[in-house]
């Protein structure tokens, strides 16, 4: 606890150099305290030393498959970065589960590589992404399981987890007017048919012990700090809250679940805040304890994963690319963010209900804005799977090997210029998917058609399994991932967006075929961050605006996510893909159409 502090106006002048790193714990401690006017100028004296000497912020990063971390300055340069892997288990076909115990120790092994050597009075800031994933504590804080096994360990029900299908489904029957904000759909990877499904399946080994149901992000920054207050970006994206009225009493009584309205809500949050505010008293004594930084430091309210990214790369200053967002609104750009699954985001000024897409999400990703957010639900995890489910796999594998024997070469880059090698000197490496075609849908269409009973087609296949086959198996799945961001698009334009501009960030954008093929079939040019690690800055982004070193997300997104370069869209396309979007639009047509020849018996 801090002392009771009150300084005589004649010493504040010899005092400032001395209490200036104090400053910006003044803001959260109301036991120190100073005399007028002598708070703001601590705060300008400790400024102007941050300037002097260098700041970094952590960004903390919880994917799908690791924990990963990164030490960030104020102008958006990765000093370092660190990575754990994290287990995920399948204890049954679509239960997909983790382990927020394991996940809290490799955050904690991360910080503290990123930070190692670095004074830590430095580290002015921390910021956590994370999938949408659900958490469940008991009263204590301790885990509660959620599988039939009672592992109290696994106690995570990750994203991708769809076992909640059906509820989603009486979800969406039901038709509450809140499903509005979600595109009128409600999808198996939000929260309330989770919570349904555990409810209804699990009521006494999890149900009746839960006391915390937390977003995946949300229960990092209370580890960080202790403080319960839920990031906006989570409660708003994956909960149904709607600010500024909050969470809807109809809307959980509705589908059964009333007894969430218990004690304000208090199982699920009832105090919420923008993305980058200032948590608490910042890291408590056990956390700081954990990373190996100082307690107090700043930890700024979390976002989802793929918002971080869409953070980390929305904002970036565009001034002299000749690009037609220039000079214009952050409203006519849209962040892909691509990875296991992908997201798209945009923002508007006002609100936009576009049919499959969820939002309009007010202060989401950018406060005061409004977010609508498309997706998939698998693209690096369909092009895993495409490839590495062919006979020529192995094939591929040692010819990528053979062709870097000591480094080894990723199979996507040898896979991309196996491509070059086949298409003749006059032709474009597009035009060989002419007579193969792909819907994506492996695992259900999260947007626009929000069906999760959707499912994959190939169309063109023969008999021939050569290392050629794989190749164009591979370039189709890319083409059909890329006209489902144009479908995505278009949805999203027909509902009034102005998109002009694509910002690509995450695994896939590293890929330069996938990157090419989303500007040909789109017809737009896309940037790609000088950083590749956007999502990284994104929740380094939240870190610095929770230190109060920045104003605003939006000054903090202009100055610390920057430009790698642009890739522009080959023109002489447009007519190719024109003709196989309309072959990917009648796919959709055809499996609806035997759909209901198969249920007309």
């Amino acid at each position: 606890m801090c002392s009771l502090w009150f300084y005589p106006a004649q010493q504040e002048k010899r005092l400032l150099p001395v209490l200036a790193p104090y400053a910006f714990r003044s803001q959260h401690c109301p036991q120190l305290k100073f005399s007028k006017n002598l708070k703001q100028r601590l705060l300008d004296t400790n400024a102007a030393a941050r300037l002097m000497a260098e700041c970094y912020y952590v960004g903390v990063d919880v994917g799908t498959a690791s924990v990963r971390a990164a030490l960030v300055t104020r102008d958006g340069v990765l000093k370092s970065t660190a990575k754990e892997p994290i287990s995920i288990w399948e204890p049954q076909s679509d239960h997909y589960v983790q382990s927020s115990t394991e996940i809290w120790e490799k955050c904690c092994a991360v910080v503290k590589r990123v930070t190692q050597g670095v004074d830590r009075n430095q580290v002015c800031g921390v910021g956590f992404d994370a999938t949408c994933s659900l958490v469940v504590l008991d009263q204590s804080f301790q885990p509660v399981p959620v599988c039939q096994d009672g592992d109290r360990q696994r106690n995570v029900v990750m994203w991708m987890d769809h076992r909640a299908a059906e509820q989603a489904a009486r979800i969406t029957t039901a038709g509450h007017r809140a499903l509005s904000r979600v595109g009128g759909v409600m999808s198996p990877e939000m929260q309330p048919p989770k919570l349904l499904w555990l409810k209804e399946n699990l009521q006494e080994s999890c149900w009746n012990k839960a006391a915390h149901f937390f977003d995946l992000p949300d229960f990092l920054s209370w580890k960080a700090t202790g403080s319960l207050t839920r990031s906006l970006c989570t409660v708003v994206c994956k909960w149904m809250y709607c600010p500024p009225e909050g969470w809807d009493d109809s809307f959980w009584t509705s589908i059964g679940l009333e007894d969430l309205l218990e004690n304000n809500y208090s199982k699920i949050g009832s105090v919420t805040c923008s993305p980058g505010s200032p948590l608490g008293g910042g890291l408590s004594q056990e956390a700081a304890a954990d990373f190996g930084l100082n307690p107090g430091t700043a930890v700024g309210a979390s976002l989802i994963d793929a918002h971080a990214g869409g953070l980390g790369v929305i904002g970036a200053d565009v001034k002299g690319l000749n690009l037609p967002c220039e000079d214009q609104s952050i409203t006519q750009r849209m962040a892909v963010i691509c990875g296991t699954s992908s997201c798209h985001m945009a923002i508007s000024e006002q609100p936009r209900f576009v049919p499959g897409v969820w939002g309009p999400h007010l202060s989401a990703m950018v406060p005061d804005m409004w977010l609508n957010e498309g997706g998939q639900s698998a693209t690096g995890r369909l092009i895993d799977h495409m490839v590495k489910g062919h006979a020529a796999y192995a094939q591929l594998q040692e010819q990528a090997q053979q062709r870097c024997p000591f480094t080894g070469e990723s199979i996507y880059s040898y896979l991309n210029s196996h491509l070059s090698s086949m298409a003749t000197s006059s032709s474009s490496v597009d035009l060989l998917g002419s007579s193969l075609h792909l819907w994506p849908d492996f695992h259900g269409n999260r947007s626009p058609l929000a069906d999760p009973t959707l499912k994959g087609m190939v169309v063109g296949l023969g008999f021939s399994q050569t290392l050629d086959d794989l190749a164009l198996l591979y370039l189709a799945t890319i083409q059909a991932l890329a006209l489902g961001t144009l479908h995505i698009l278009e949805a999203m334009k027909e509902a009034g967006h102005d998109i002009t501009t694509l910002f690509l960030c995450g695994g896939l954008s590293k890929n330069s075929l996938f990157v090419q093929i989303h500007a040909n079939a789109t017809g737009l040019p896309v940037v790609l961050p000088d950083q590749v690690e956007a999502v990284l800055i994104g929740a380094a982004i939240l870190g610095a605006c929770a230190s109060q070193d920045f104003s605003s997300i939006q000054e903090a997104m202009e100055r610390m996510a920057k430009v790698g370069r642009v890739v522009q869209p080959d023109d002489k396309l447009q007519s190719f893909y024109q003709r196989k979007n309309k072959v990917f639009l009648r796919l959709f047509a055809h499996q609806r159409e035997y759909q209901a020849l198969m249920n007309d018996g």
